[in-house]
């Protein structure tokens, strides 16, 4: 079985906690491990924050105003996968890939991007066409002792 969602939520604060409630309700009903959903609900956080905070722009409409997630488990492997409609993650020089902003030790915000990475297996930040970042990470799943469902 797999299972997946997605969730189409306004730029608001309160669409953090809610997103990751869904992921912990999902997790905990297809048995998963609670220290791998611990990991991949402060992941998805970190992710939909940066999306509320950084994810719209001027000129861009009615989409600035949404971001979407969408997460799947599907075997022993959890996906999450975060868009929104801002101006994206800076090009480096040279080049098409993101040039990701690095947060000094002592800076009170922008080390979500760094703490998703430890958190997660594999993780992949890009630049949709046209606007909008995309952040997308996953983790090999674990089971509770006591799972009864199992995602395969």
């Amino acid at each position: 079985m797999s299972i997946w969602w997605s969730l189409h939520l306004r730029r608001e604060a309160a669409s953090v906690p809610l997103a990751r409630r869904l992921l912990l309700g999902t997790m905990e009903t297809a048995g998963v491990d609670p220290e791998i959903s611990y990991d991949l609900s402060v992941a998805l956080s970190e992710a939909c924050a940066n999306a509320v905070e950084h994810g719209g722009g001027q000129g861009f409409g009615e989409a600035s105003a949404a971001y979407r997630v969408t997460a799947y488990l599907d075997g022993e492997t959890c996906r999450i996968e975060v868009a929104d409609s801002g101006p994206g993650f800076p090009i480096r020089h040279g080049g098409c890939a993101p040039a990701l902003p690095q947060a000094a030790p002592t800076d009170e915000s922008g080390r979500g991007l760094c703490l998703i990475e430890q958190l997660a297996d594999h993780v992949h930040f890009r630049n949709r066409p046209g606007h909008g970042a995309v952040v997308s990470f996953d983790k090999i799943l674990k089971w509770r002792e006591d799972a009864l469902l199992r995602v395969s």
